[in-house]
């Protein structure tokens, strides 16, 4: 099976230490967000997890755990933006964001690696012209270190509308726009740009628009084709794989004001201070009246060695 570990959260950011106890105790207990009682429990271990995905803004406190995750294959996306602490708080100067993304890439392999410039704001200070001088620039420094891009345009969820109510949606024409300009400068430093949960017509600007974290993205990670089983439901934009998630929500400080997994700063305070990284779970303990029940973790690998594996 694949374990996610970023859709709720960022771990390697916030919670290394503790996620290398999990690796070390070789389990991790997960709240259903939606019915807290039930919890689920994870085995962590190479024969059954196939691959790990990690999504981040900040990996450099999880190098020093690397040799922990060497019996694992592994799959990470890093979101590097332009923005400033106005939008970003709490996210690290970007520049050392890219030198870790560099060091990150010569340890796992650049395949193994996915750039994400999202969401994609445009308003009065963050124009057109201005995100393409910034790509070009970032784009230029992350050559050779990915092949992949991933870009998106805000999306107004509610947290969103909260937490940065002066947001607007791209319009289409200019999504467009910036999309075809990314696809030909990020071309010309070895990357393809992938729209994550957008409109399939971008394809017309040169996107590729099969998905970020899909079956050929797991197959190219592990090096061998997988059995995998039917698709969990997912939102009718987005192709991508939805797996296993040990993260948690309201957990992530870095407090970015587009985020749609944090309700608001008092939440996500809250819950941090019951972080423990000697726990089970990322956040508090097992309480009186949790039901615990094991995953069903099979591997799924296919046995049958093939060659046409995707790449």
């Amino acid at each position: 099976m694949i374990i996610q570990t970023g859709n709720r959260t960022d771990i390697p950011a916030f919670y290394a230490d503790w996620f290398a106890n999990r690796l070390k105790e070789g389990f991790v207990l997960v709240r259903n967000p939606f019915n807290p009682k039930m919890v689920t429990k994870y085995i962590l271990d190479p024969s059954v997890v196939d691959l790990i995905i990690f999504c981040t803004k900040n990996p450099e406190p999880m190098l020093c755990h690397m040799d922990l995750l060497s019996p694992y294959h592994q799959y990470w996306f890093v979101t590097i933006t332009p923005y400033g602490k106005e939008i970003e708080p709490n996210v690290p100067d970007k520049s050392l964001v890219m030198e870790t993304f560099r060091r990150l890439s010569e340890i796992a392999g650049k395949k193994n690696m996915a750039w994400r410039y999202d969401p994609i704001l445009v308003d009065g200070q963050w124009t057109v012209s201005r995100h393409i001088e910034a790509f070009t620039e970032m784009c230029k420094k992350l050559s050779g270190y990915t092949e992949t891009c991933v870009i998106s345009f805000i999306d107004l969820y509610e947290k969103v509308k909260m937490n940065y109510p002066e947001a607007r949606r791209v319009p289409w024409n200019t999504q467009l726009q910036l999309t075809e300009a990314f696809v030909n400068i990020a071309a010309g430093c070895g990357m393809r740009i992938k729209p994550c949960g957008e409109d399939p017509r971008l394809a017309a600007a040169g996107a590729d628009c099969s998905g970020c974290m899909t079956r050929q993205v797991f197959e190219s990670a592990i090096g061998r084709n997988l059995i995998l089983p039917s698709n969990p439901n997912n939102r009718k934009e987005c192709a991508c794989y939805i797996t296993g998630d040990i993260g948690v929500y309201n957990t992530c400080g870095h407090l970015c004001r587009y985020c749609y997994a944090n309700a608001d700063q008092a939440a996500v305070r809250q819950a941090m201070r019951h972080h423990d990284p000697a726990s089970p779970m990322l956040i508090g303990n097992l309480l009186p009246g949790d039901t615990v029940h094991e995953a069903k973790q099979v591997s799924w690998i296919d046995p049958q060695m093939r060659l046409n594996f995707n790449q």
